[in-house]
């Protein structure tokens, strides 16, 4: 059961229904809880707490975002898949397109993730081919729905053939294209070696390798990932 709204702003309609009718706080909470289809509020916030990251996560996205997904040494495929989940779950379509995997690599990766193929047949595509760019995305999603998530893997690969526009002409080129058809398009990306996790718990913009030259500002919002730790916000 996926709640209706973000816990803290359920904790602030409770709140104000206190004040409102003069009732105490945890028989407004246990209110809001019934009306999100539980029993009481503890359950509601078990559920919560229960929620992955990417359930935290993907809610946050929007038609039109650029995001980037990275971590060091890995996770960050995970990550891509559980947020194309998620998008699933909310009725989504969604997309993986790789230069890295196979397609059955892609398959086996969601099986890690408890997720049987099967179960999002209608919802999912897979495409490995070798000539990925941003005009070849553009040509398989035109005709994909408003709010369908996009995976590309990965960012520093899209323009190793060298017909392929410089990376920067891409990334702009499908940042406008999200933008023109209500897309989520998530990059995910390599981080540099020289990050170093005792200096920081995760890595950041800083630390995204670039071995040709591409302006970060252009994302929309980055997920960054080492071990257990996850740092989501808007980039700047």
């Amino acid at each position: 059961m996926r709640l209706s709204a973000p816990i803290y702003h359920l904790k602030r309609k409770a709140k104000r229904l206190s004040r409102e009718e003069g009732i105490p706080l945890h028989d407004a909470l246990d209110r809001i809880a019934t009306t999100e289809g539980f029993s009481a509020w503890s359950m509601l916030a078990a559920k919560a707490a229960a929620i992955t990251p990417a359930g935290r996560l993907f809610p946050q996205f929007r038609p039109g975002d650029l995001v980037l997904v990275g971590a060091r040494p890995e996770g960050k495929t995970l990550m891509s898949l559980e947020l194309a989940v998620e998008a699933m779950r909310s009725g989504h379509r969604a997309a993986f397109f790789s230069l890295e995997y196979t397609e059955r690599d892609v398959l086996d990766r969601l099986r890690a993730i408890g997720v049987g193929p099967a179960q999002f047949r209608e919802l999912f595509e897979v495409d490995c081919s070798d000539a990925i760019s941003a005009d070849y995305v553009v040509k398989e999603m035109a005709a994909a729905p408003r709010g369908t998530f996009v995976v590309i893997d990965y960012l520093q690969l899209l323009d190793q053939r060298r017909e392929n526009p410089d990376l920067s002409v891409q990334v702009r080129a499908l940042k406008s294209f999200a933008r023109d058809k209500g897309l989520i398009v998530a990059f995910i990306s390599q981080i540099d070696r020289s990050y170093d996790p005792a200096v920081k718990p995760c890595p950041d913009l800083d630390d995204v390798r670039l071995p040709n030259p591409l302006d970060l500002k252009l994302f929309d919002k980055t997920c960054f990932l080492n071990n257990s730790e996850v740092q989501f916000r808007a980039a700047s």
